[in-house]
């Protein structure tokens, strides 16, 4: 199953000069418990973004043109490449950024979104629109000490599937 997992603003902002416009402890920990023991696709930039390079316990591939080696990754020219190297039973995430989201889209199953209650005064990344896709479930919490933002856990289908 292809997924699409990402953090989202109201105006569907995921990020600002390559960082994560929210530090959420409540998502990072979802994003975990989700994407270990799968494979994660994400573009060049999105690696170089991470603070320690390949994720652990993840099979991690790379979508770069460039660059054709990364210390603990598999890397790939585009995206249909990555994924004729899965297998149908994988469970695949996409995990940004904005092209490579673009790109999964139309072929992405489901979406794993944590939506904030917020509307960040920069960004220049965003999530491609979604309202066409059906909300599956929801899981909704309040702002607290760690959580500057009301936020909700949100899952939705492709209505194509």
């Amino acid at each position: 199953m292809i997924n699409l997992i990402a953090a989202v603003a109201r105006n569907r902002a995921i990020g600002f000069e390559n960082k994560l416009i929210y530090w959420l402890p409540n998502d990072l920990k979802r994003f975990k418990q989700l994407t270990t023991g799968n494979t994660i696709i994400m573009g060049r930039r999105t690696f170089d973004s991470l603070p320690k390079g390949a994720l652990p316990n993840r099979r991690n591939m790379v979508l770069s043109r460039s660059v054709t080696e990364l210390p603990g990754c598999e890397v790939y020219p585009s995206l249909e490449d990555a994924l004729r190297h899965c297998t149908p039973q994988e469970d695949i995430y996409i995990i940004g950024g904005e092209s490579v989201y673009k790109q999964a889209m139309p072929i992405a199953q489901r979406l794993c979104l944590t939506e904030i209650d917020d509307t960040p005064a920069d960004a220049d990344a965003f999530f491609p629109p979604y309202q066409n896709w059906h909300e599956t479930w929801r899981e909704e919490h309040s702002a607290d000490e760690r959580h500057a933002h009301n936020y909700a856990f949100v899952n939705y289908s492709n209505p194509v599937f």
